[in-house]
């Protein structure tokens, strides 16, 4: 680490004292959500401290290794997509311990990767609930852009998406039912491919 990211990385994580959200962050551990530290502060007000440092690889590898809530999120706003190498990627997921995290590695970060819809429906598959969350959301990012799958991908990831919305966990079941809407919201023949899908299922799709 240079001396002019560790600075960097120094101000940041001071600053967070002064907008922390005690309410919030105690919220937060009663719900699960375990860091070593976490002080609550806003997406919004991440989102306007990302804006004020631009993107910055070398920033975002640092904020990632601390075990604070708001430098991970920070990374996944800072991180260049461009620059984000798959391998790190995986790492990056490995590491994430909450639905929260998996939903902004997703939404501020890995929609941008070139190689989105790869990990997306790798992801979907695992037996993991992150990793499945992760992969969902993404998918559901990519739909939001109009992005078409192909026939593989729609037999692909419809099967997921029942797999997940008959299985247990809530979060997965969530992600997957979001994903779905996004997906019918591609056009008419889409939701009725999906209506079909879960119909079959014993799935009532609105």
């Amino acid at each position: 680490m240079t001396e002019e990211t560790n600075e960097k990385l120094k101000a940041i994580k001071r600053s967070f004292r002064t907008v922390m959200n005690g309410v919030a962050s105690h919220s937060m551990r009663e719900k699960g959500v375990g860091y070593k530290l976490n002080w609550g502060v806003s997406l919004v007000h991440l989102r306007e401290m990302a804006a004020t440092y631009g993107k910055d690889y070398d920033l975002a590898i640092s904020l990632w290794k601390e075990d604070i809530r708001e430098c991970k999120i920070l990374a996944t706003l800072i991180m260049p997509a461009e620059r984000l190498l798959p391998e790190i990627a995986d790492i990056w997921l490995e590491q994430t311990t909450s639905q929260e995290l998996a939903e902004m590695l997703a939404a501020n970060l890995l929609k941008d990767v070139s190689y989105a819809p790869e990990i997306a429906y790798r992801w979907m598959a695992s037996d993991n609930d992150i990793r499945q969350i992760c992969g969902f959301c993404i998918l559901s990012r990519l739909f939001m852009r109009g992005q078409e799958p192909n026939e593989r991908g729609i037999n692909e990831f419809l099967d997921q998406a029942v797999t997940a919305l008959l299985g247990t966990s809530v979060g997965v079941r969530h992600a997957a039912w979001n994903c779905t809407n996004r997906f019918a919201e591609l056009g008419e023949d889409y939701e009725a491919i999906a209506q079909k899908a879960l119909q079959q299922a014993g799935i009532d799709f609105f």
